[in-house]
């Protein structure tokens, strides 16, 4: 059920396209929940600019100011026009004890924004487009097994529920890239492909390719 939060329409705020809603590493005071249009989240690794994620309407972000009291960790920028409810210290304790409900709600998203971006964020340092891919098809197993509480051991064969635009929107390679990679996996036999669903022949085998890039990437 969606979220009624007209009561906090003079929370709101509008930004144009292309305005920054927050810089990384800036101080960080307030958290933001889309209303309408859509917001680019972007980061530094290394010297290059990464889009980490383009959040839509019903989305949080910049939580981490309020859980954490921490410096941003990424860039928000408009990509349209962009209304947004604003939250402060302040005004998200209003929001928390007026409406448990809501309170609740916004709880486990943040429970899910901050696994999200911590875990897009480990895959988006490997250093190679076969490691980002196998570490997404890792990250989706780790999500999968968890919401369907599966008992199966990881060496048997795992059915991903997923399609090549997927996997990009994570790992933040092209589709091409990611067709590519993909197409190498199926040749290695470490995957087998169906329409929007991928067979994983053993998950052993991408978890040892991705601690190995990360191991070298620490040395």
């Amino acid at each position: 059920m969606a979220l009624d939060l007209t009561q906090f329409d003079r929370f709101k705020v509008t930004f144009q396209k292309g305005d920054q809603i927050f810089c990384e590493y800036e101080p960080g005071d307030a958290f933001y929940l889309i209303q309408t249009g859509r917001v680019q989240i972007v980061k530094i690794i290394g010297e290059i600019e990464k889009m980490v994620d383009i959040l839509q309407p019903g989305e949080i972000f910049g939580e981490m100011a309020i859980l954490e009291e921490a410096p941003r960790s990424a860039s928000a920028i408009a990509l349209g026009k962009v209304e947004v409810l604003e939250f402060n210290k302040k005004n998200f304790e209003i929001l928390m004890r007026g409406n448990p409900q809501i309170a609740m709600k916004l709880l486990m998203t943040f429970i899910k924004r901050i696994y999200d971006q911590k875990r897009r964020f480990m895959i988006l340092t490997l250093p190679d487009p076969q490691s980002k891919v196998a570490d997404v098809f890792l990250m989706l197993y780790e999500t999968q097994a968890v919401q369907q509480q599966s008992e199966a051991k990881i060496t048997e064969d795992v059915v991903i529920d997923a399609s090549p635009e997927d996997i990009s929107h994570w790992c933040g390679l092209s589709i091409a890239e990611c067709r590519q990679v993909i197409t190498y996996f199926t040749a290695q036999r470490k995957l087998e492909t169906r329409n929007n669903q991928f067979v994983i022949k053993n998950i052993n085998d991408l978890q040892r390719l991705v601690n190995s890039r990360r191991k070298k990437e620490q040395l």
